[in-house]
């Protein structure tokens, strides 16, 4: 039995959850959250709670489903409730960006300026050199970040870069330190 999808999912007060053919949608304050059922996995919608099974629980592939599709329709109704949010912090001399209606431009040590196109349904903005991703889908607001960190990865020596918030960076040594003995 699959310990994450025999768990229950509880809808808070204010959301709503119906299910239309193969797809789940959460509609709470901040917006609707569609998710894509499996035809192998059963939903359920009982007063206030959502309860997700299986046919046969000892299969490998159905288990695995079934929690992945209970992850997915708690994370649905806690973006629809609360919303998700990434940080992401330019570290660099120079390094700067702008956001300009559902652009972020943004200078990090190239010939030009890089311009990245905000997709629908996330808010980005930029604060002292924070950049704040928000938005009702997690892995949509994840993917985004994870581009954004991707236009100019955190180097090691001098750490220049985008890097999430909440991320160290392990520095190297240069050649320098390394010729007078330092570690």
């Amino acid at each position: 039995m699959s310990r994450i999808g025999k768990k229950i999912v509880v809808l808070p007060s204010g959301v709503k959850a119906e299910l239309k053919d193969l797809s789940l949608v959460v509609t709470g304050p901040k917006g609707s959250v569609a998710v894509l059922v499996h035809p192998k996995v059963h939903v359920n919608i009982a007063e206030k709670q959502i309860t997700v099974d299986v046919e046969h629980t000892e299969n490998k592939l159905e288990k695995s489903l079934w929690g992945l599709t209970r992850s997915l329709i708690a994370n649905a109704v806690l973006g629809a409730t609360s919303g998700f949010e990434k940080k992401l912090e330019i570290n660099g001399v120079g390094f700067r960006g702008a956001v300009a209606g559902d652009k972020i431009t943004l200078s990090l040590g190239f010939s030009h300026p890089v311009e990245v196109r905000v997709p629908k349904g996330i808010t980005a903005a930029i604060e002292k050199n924070i950049i704040t991703i928000s938005g009702i889908d997690k892995q949509l607001v994840g993917e985004f970040a994870a581009k954004i960190r991707g236009l100019k990865k955190p180097e090691p020596y001098k750490g220049k870069g985008i890097k999430y918030i909440d991320e160290t960076i392990r520095r190297k040594a240069g050649k320098v330190m390394k010729a007078v003995g330092g570690k």
